[in-house]
């Protein structure tokens, strides 16, 4: 089985980046986890959405071919950055490659919250019409204060995280089976 992983922030230091290629090398015997990088895609443009440039065509491609999405992302303002929103945005036009796929959610933040705002936002713009994304219900991974659970590499070492993630990936994976068109 194959995900594809999208990280909502684009900083070299990402926490959110650091959670994702946890997460790749933690269930690398469960699931393959491939990591996109949104940093370089252009805003989307209406005039571009039936002959986009190749890095939309690539990542569409990726998303399309995969079994579900993982979307790790920080919370800027109350909502979602603008780069994963962009994203969105470009997977939503012409061939809609998230409509029926499967999805999960994590984020962490330093505040106490770990982006519980961002990741309601996010839910209502998955269920959008272009979008229409089979969110994984009930399983939410807010990780607060992530700066204190990860080691001086930045790998997280926090076991009651770990576990909880654990047990969110193998609902997520058991939530990828039994939507499978």
């Amino acid at each position: 089985m194959k995900i594809v992983a999208i990280v909502g922030s684009i900083r070299k230091e990402s926490y959110n980046k650091k959670l994702a290629l946890f997460m790749k090398e933690h269930f690398r015997n469960k699931v393959e986890i491939e990591i996109l990088s949104i940093a370089e895609l252009p805003m989307y443009n209406e005039d571009q959405e039936l002959t986009p440039p190749e890095i939309v065509k690539e990542i569409k491609s990726s998303v399309a071919g995969s079994d579900g999405v993982l979307i790790v992302t920080p919370e800027y303002n109350h909502s979602i950055p603008g780069v994963l929103k962009n994203a969105i945005d470009w997977f939503s036009r012409v061939d809609k490659v998230m409509v029926n796929k499967p999805v999960m959610i994590a984020g962490g933040t330093r505040g106490a919250l770990g982006t519980v705002r961002a990741q309601m936002h996010l839910r209502q713009i998955l269920n959008s019409p272009g979008v229409s994304a089979l969110t994984l219900p009930g399983n939410e991974v807010f990780v607060g204060a992530i700066h204190e659970k990860l080691d001086e590499t930045g790998r997280l070492i926090h076991e009651p995280t770990i576990n909880f993630l654990d047990t969110v990936m193998n609902h997520f994976l058991s939530w990828i089976e039994k939507n499978r068109a």
